[in-house]
């Protein structure tokens, strides 16, 4: 058996970063294929962000910059994470995901 030595606090961050890049790509790239295997139309707005995240995650390894926004190992802030969400669900031709749920009002 192999024994590995113990990663340093830096070589940590650095894997994490690294994994939630991917992770945020391989999203990405997954709605855009959900879209197009299914046909679905996506809007030009849903076409430039997806275009537009894609390219930021590639080159900085993350798609936002303002920490209150989102974790900060995270590659996609919480809104984009939503939005990505919601592209994807409409790609699969179910139902967006609700944000909120609305209040009963009986």
């Amino acid at each position: 058996m192999l024994s590995r030595r113990p990663r340093t606090p830096e070589e940590q961050r650095k894997a994490d970063r690294a994994r939630a890049r991917r992770a945020a790509l391989k999203a990405l790239r997954k709605a855009r294929l959900a879209a197009g295997e299914t046909g679905v139309k996506l809007s030009d707005w849903e076409g430039e962000f997806l275009s537009s995240v894609e390219t930021r995650v590639e080159k900085y390894g993350r798609a936002f910059r303002d920490p209150e926004k989102g974790a900060a190992r995270a590659s996609l802030s919480m809104l984009q994470q939503v939005k990505l969400k919601e592209i994807g669900a409409k790609a699969r031709g179910g139902k967006s995901a609700r944000r909120f749920k609305q209040p009963n009002r009986d």
